[in-house]
């Protein structure tokens, strides 16, 4: 998690809070030791970005009011049947969920010179540092 960290400029402690989520989530699982790290948990074609932007982000939408996961009436909303602005973040939302939903970790890392290991189940620390 190191090199990757350092690669992406992402602080550490981010890193493990995200992959932390992930591996609650029985997406990715941990391995300790001198080649340890983290690895998927399941085919990446089984991973979609909408499952990990949920585990990680919370909810698509934009408003509480549009969100289906995470509902909430806006304080101010005096009619939220007519409310336009409603309307248009909840289409905003399922355009969103219809993309991110629909694609994989397969699809976004196909061909990358890092698919090839993480596709055959080798540890990011261990992919990272090849």
């Amino acid at each position: 998690m190191t090199v990757i960290a350092a690669s992406e400029q992402i602080p550490r402690k981010f890193l493990e809070s995200i992959m932390s989520a992930l591996r609650r989530a029985e997406l990715v699982e941990s391995t300790r030791g001198w080649t340890g790290g983290y690895r998927l948990a399941k085919p990446a074609d089984l991973i979609t970005f909408g499952e990990v932007v949920r585990l990680t982000d919370g909810p698509l939408a934009l408003l509480p009011c549009a969100s289906r996961n995470f509902y909430k009436r806006c304080d101010d909303c005096a009619d939220e049947a007519a409310c336009a602005l409603r309307r248009v973040m909840a289409s905003v939302r399922n355009q969103v969920a219809e993309i991110l939903d629909r694609t994989t970790l397969a699809d976004a890392i196909a061909g990358s010179p890092a698919s090839r290991s993480l596709l055959d189940g080798e540890t990011v620390e261990s992919a990272a540092g090849d």
